[in-house]
């Protein structure tokens, strides 16, 4: 969609500036808020590891804890670290 006003000069530039600065403010809170949340879905769970969630499910079955509350799964991001750092070698 193209859309032509008649402004001032520099007006487009500085509306321009505005969209920028408050779609990068929206950005940046949003990945602010996705680095503090400490349970996960299970597939927020599988990318925050960095697999698929087919494996995922393996390590859970390998003794990754999930929680379970009324068909509600979540998994902590400090309990995906401890299953890591128990498995390593």
């Amino acid at each position: 969609m193209h859309i032509e006003l008649d402004m001032p000069t520099g007006l487009a530039e500085q509306l321009k500036q505005v969209v920028l600065d408050a779609t990068k403010a929206a950005i940046e809170e949003q990945q602010k808020k996705a680095a503090t949340k400490e349970w996960l879905d299970l597939k927020s769970g599988a990318a925050y590891a960095g697999v698929s969630y087919n494996t995922f499910m393996r390590f859970h079955g390998m003794g990754l804890k999930i929680v379970k509350i009324e068909g509600v799964r979540r998994v902590s991001k400090k309990e995906i670290d401890k299953f890591f750092e128990s498995n390593s070698f």
